[in-house]
């Protein structure tokens, strides 16, 4: 069976300028997810998780290494075919768009007629009756499809905490361009930097 998603030895280098090629920020990524399933990522703003959405569906080209999505190099997929394979929500759920320079006449067609990876970058769960229900039953059922999700969450309230530990079942930690991944929510409260990151809300959640 193939494999949903490998990322491997993904790296992006921003530079100060295209004279000055000192290294700003540096993101690196390497792991795969066999098959359709929820992942949550978090970390600190800044530190490369909409980089990452965006080198994973293919609107970012990486300096070196790979995105394979159903066994398909996403950067070599036709621009305007991209999200039929991997697919970028940003907040309102307006979907990102793809640039490239290199004429899709050269690329391979995406053969898929719907995405098989969802990314939703900081969705927005509304505190309303029944918003949050409608949108976690909305995840299971691309994942019960066999689509791969992966929510972007920036918990600032502790309800946060507790959608991610209801539907995700596993994680990546992202921290200063270091793409960690994490089996479990158990595990990703063991993990220090998650946990620093966490801070007052593992108090709350634990009070």
């Amino acid at each position: 069976m193939t494999t949903m998603l490998e990322v491997r030895h993904l790296e992006k280098i921003y530079r100060r300028s295209r004279f000055d090629r000192t290294p700003t920020f540096r993101l690196r990524a390497d792991f795969e997810v066999e098959s359709s399933c929820v992942v949550g990522m978090m970390g600190p703003n800044g530190s490369g998780k909409t980089t990452l959405f965006e080198l994973m569906t293919g609107s970012n080209a990486p300096t070196s290494g790979k995105v394979l999505v159903a066994g398909r190099n996403i950067h070599n997929i036709r621009t305007d075919q991209r999200d039929r394979l991997a697919i970028h929500y940003h907040q309102s759920y307006q979907v990102r768009h793809f640039r490239s320079y290199r004429p899709n006449v050269l690329m391979q067609p995406a053969r898929s007629d719907y995405p098989v990876l969802h990314l939703f970058d900081e969705p927005q769960f509304n505190t309303q009756d029944g918003y949050i229900g409608f949108m976690l039953d909305f995840f299971k059922k691309l994942r019960d499809e066999g689509r791969l999700v992966f929510l972007c969450v920036h918990p600032n309230e502790r309800f946060h905490l507790e959608i991610v530990e209801e539907i995700c079942e596993r994680f990546l930690f992202v921290e200063k361009g270091t793409v960690t991944a994490i089996a479990d929510y158990d595990a990703l409260l063991a993990h220090p930097p998650a946990r620093s990151y966490l801070g007052d809300l593992l108090t709350e959640q634990a009070a």
